[in-house]
């Protein structure tokens, strides 16, 4: 089997085997050489800080292709000016490689307007701010939509939202500022539906209920009755009643008395005027009240029946005789027949105060 491996056969087939293989991978090589440009390379030009225009042009004249990107506005800069450079400048690159260029643009960039119609006004401020729009005035504007934004203004012009304005541009607000008061009701009666809705939102009022003779939706229709009545005096933002014919309102005068029999009231001035009589006021009669008599001033309880003695001996008269001595009461006088006649009396007032016997009043 040795003897076979080392037939010259075999060998030369190895060798032509080995020289096929080299000659493709040179060849494979020498390929890609010619297809890269390989040791063909080009050094990335210094566009930075110049214009696009120039930038571009330079590019061509090297053989390269770029790619302009539009980067972050930056007002330090001018428009239109290059800012980066990808690969950077002094790199050495392909011919045809394209090099990404980042310009500044001209301006901001466009931002859309938020959607704040009808929204309060702080919160809307504060979302216009942060897409990155300024307030400029504030208008405050007669509606029923208090503290509501009503409109805003680019320019004086009204812009509706997402509409797309510079970014940092300033847009005026128009907010409401409440109902006005007092406001006349415009005469409608004799128009057409369409033009009656014109004259009623030119006053600030609103159109209610719109009842067709007919049961129609006809614009044309005209205005017979209104409800409230024209001259009436209403806020901003009442909604105001019609109905409306193809007939004119001379020939729809029996309709018209049932509705003012309904909507309008009115006052009979033929009955006399109500009279208002008032009546006298009576001022209350206060009896005097019984007079209370004086308390009776009582004399000090004495102490022992020792005291009781002393005192007797002390105050009273001995009489003459062998008559023991009684105390005299405070309601006798110093006349013997007026004493003798009010005995009586002090018997009685004495036996009405018994329980009292140790009080004693001496003259």
């Amino acid at each position: 089997m040795l003897k076979s491996l080392f037939n010259w056969k075999v060998l030369l087939n190895l060798v032509v085997a080995i020289g096929v293989f080299v000659g493709l991978v040179w060849l494979t090589f020498r390929w890609l050489e010619y297809h890269t440009n390989h040791g063909q390379e080009i050094p990335v030009p210094n566009i930075v800080n110049k214009s696009v225009q120039e930038a571009i042009k330079i590019l061509d004249d090297s053989g390269l292709d770029y790619e302009v990107d539009s980067f972050k506005y930056d007002p330090k800069y001018r428009p239109f000016q290059v800012l980066q450079v990808y690969p950077a400048p002094g790199s050495r690159v392909k011919d045809g490689r394209a090099i990404q260029l980042k310009v500044n643009p001209r301006t901001w960039a466009r931002v859309e307007v938020p959607d704040v119609i009808n929204k309060y006004s702080g919160l809307a401020f504060q979302r216009l701010e942060q897409v990155g729009l300024k307030v400029g005035d504030t208008i405050f504007e007669p509606s029923i939509q208090k503290d509501a934004v009503l409109r805003i203004l680019y320019k004086g012009t009204a812009v509706k939202p997402k509409t797309k304005l510079p970014r940092f541009s300033v847009v005026d607000v128009v907010i409401g500022s409440g109902p006005l008061r007092n406001i006349t009701i415009p005469n409608v009666v004799g128009l057409t539906v369409k033009e009656a809705r014109a004259v009623i939102a030119r006053s600030m009022f609103e159109v209610g209920l719109v009842e067709h003779e007919d049961g129609s939706k006809d614009e044309s229709d005209i205005i017979y009755y209104q409800d409230p009545a024209a001259g009436d005096v209403r806020d901003q933002g009442m909604q105001m009643d019609l109905w409306a014919s193809k007939r004119t309102p001379a020939e729809l005068r029996a309709k018209i008395e049932e509705l003012n029999s309904i909507y309008r009231m009115k006052v009979d001035t033929a009955l006399p005027p109500i009279q208002y009589q008032e009546m006298p006021v009576q001022e209350p009669a206060y009896e005097a009240p019984p007079p209370v008599a004086a308390p009776k001033r009582e004399s000090p309880k004495p102490s022992t029946d020792v005291q009781k003695t002393d005192a007797q001996k002390s105050s009273v008269k001995p009489s003459s005789g062998t008559e023991s001595a009684k105390p005299k009461t405070t309601g006798t006088s110093t006349s013997g027949n007026t004493a003798s006649a009010n005995k009586p009396a002090a018997t009685t007032q004495k036996t009405a105060e018994k329980p009292k016997a140790k009080k004693i009043v001496v003259e």
